[in-house]
């Protein structure tokens, strides 16, 4: 297991990511993707797309990050959307209730302390009030991890929504809020898709989007952020069949991370025992990061709360009418929800690798390299020529030109040769094209693959169904 520092450092270093307006300090909790992660991310979308919307029974949409007022209201985040929040008077510092306790039980996991861990544990599944928790933190001497002092303010609510205004007006007749999640803007919409795309239950509706959350810490690097990306499907179902399709879905999303390449060992489930008021079950994927094991993904059965509560405030029908059986029903929910970013960090993670090679004078050293699925890969392909002259440069530029119209390509003349695989390796470029004297006698190149580091000669008229293929 690597250091985060580790994942962090090659992120920036290698233009994956980026402390977010860094020349005036920064932006705490906010992060700018660069070059390769802004491929990566795209890819992982895409891959997520495909395997959601390229199918007879879910569909596409794109809702507002704006949204009336009411539909807060109506989804319980205006009253139930907040976290419990402490201050240190000392330190001056802000915790959330929650974490702080679950920290002091991961120290004390770590010295081998399980008994008064699972105590701590316990009292903290069974909160009911602000005041439990303040109770927790001072009966068990938790105290402020920066100043290490009992300093500790009581614990208060703190909503979690961004809010702004509509119009010229800043009064409470025009305020709105960045929404917190993407899953309104598919509750609100399940009418106009259910009659426009002609769907019937059980179908389901897909959607990409950013949310925003004004979280009390931020941390582990893109784990816990201010503004974050969702891949969210909601599916309606029949209800009394939601235990059937929530099986089902769980099995698709713990094969799709497998399918692009993550390791199974990595993952695990954990079941909610504390459930949210619209649910009735609830799982996360969680993926074990450099900081422990953390969700990158829910799989939730949101019941009819959602339909029923926006029938209720809006004062429109949610209802499905099934004219086969001659039966009228709102439909229960059952919910797919990954973080985009927290996707790309696991991704991140679970491709770094570094291993001990043997460089070209026979020497060891290490090799770091990115051990991504081909599907998403930043740079699918690298051209070199050999060397700079003899009209290598010329041949090379042309096979990298045409390649580029079906892959993100990269053209890389710099340095010597097994400099330029090290770089592509750091990036996790599956595959890495060399042109050299033999191309321009016989139009063969040598392609050499990332993860054995195997070459073998194929002719240039090859290479595209090559890749093609082993993609």
């Amino acid at each position: 297991m690597f250091k985060l520092d580790t994942i962090i450092s090659l992120a920036k270093r290698r233009g994956f990511v980026f402390q977010s307006s860094e020349i005036y300090g920064g932006l705490n909790g906010c992060w700018d993707l660069g070059p390769l992660g802004v491929e990566l991310l795209l890819n992982i979308k895409d891959a997520w797309w495909k395997s959601m919307t390229y199918r007879d029974d879910i569909e596409g949409v794109d809702a507002s990050i704006l949204m009336h007022p009411r539909t807060w209201d109506a989804s319980g985040h205006t009253k139930q959307f907040s976290d419990p929040m402490i201050d240190n008077k000392t330190s001056k510092s802000r915790h959330r209730a929650d974490n702080l306790i679950e920290d002091h039980i991961e120290k004390l996991i770590k010295k081998n302390k399980n008994d008064e861990a699972k105590i701590i544990q316990d009292k903290l599944d069974n909160v009911k009030e602000n005041s439990d928790y303040y109770n927790i933190i001072i009966e068990h001497n938790i105290k402020d991890p920066i100043s290490g002092t009992m300093d500790w303010t009581e614990v208060r609510n703190f909503n979690l929504m961004f809010k702004t205004y509509v119009g010229p007006l800043e009064d409470s007749s025009s305020i709105v809020y960045l929404r917190p999640e993407s899953a309104q803007g598919i509750f609100v919409n399940f009418k106009n898709i259910l009659e426009t795309a002609r769907q019937k239950v059980p179908f389901g509706i897909a959607q990409i989007g950013k949310a925003f959350r004004n979280e009390i810490n931020t941390k582990n690097f893109l784990f816990r952020t201010r503004e974050f990306e969702q891949m969210e499907m909601q599916y309606f179902v029949k209800p009394g069949t939601e235990k059937e399709w929530f099986d089902y879905w769980r099995d698709e999303r713990w094969n799709w991370y497998l399918s692009l390449g993550m390791k199974p060992e990595k993952l695990r489930w954990k079941k909610h025992e504390k459930l949210a008021h619209y649910a009735n079950m609830a799982y996360d994927i969680e993926f074990e990061f450099p900081f422990g094991f953390g969700e990158i993904e829910g799989i939730h059965s949101r019941t009819d709360f959602d339909l029923k509560s926006h029938q209720e405030f809006s004062g429109k029908k949610m209802e499905y009418v099934d004219t086969v059986n001659n039966e009228r029903y709102v439909p229960y929910v059952v919910e797919t929800s990954g973080g985009v970013s927290r996707g790309l960090m696991a991704f991140l993670c679970n491709a770094y690798d570094e291993e001990t090679v043997s460089d070209e004078k026979g020497s060891s050293e290490t090799r770091v390299v990115m051990r991504f699925n081909s599907k998403l890969a930043p740079t699918t392909v690298a051209i070199f020529p050999l060397v700079n002259k003899d009209g290598m440069p010329e041949r090379a530029h042309n096979i990298y030109k045409d390649l580029q119209k079906n892959f993100k390509a990269q053209y890389d003349v710099s340095g010597a040769i097994g400099r330029r695989y090290r770089r592509q390796d750091e990036i996790g470029t599956p595959f890495c094209i060399t042109i050299d004297g033999e191309t321009l006698n016989d139009d063969t190149v040598t392609i050499r693959e990332r993860d054995s580091m195997q070459q073998i000669r194929i002719s240039a008229s090859q290479i595209k169904q090559y890749i093609m293929d082993k993609v």
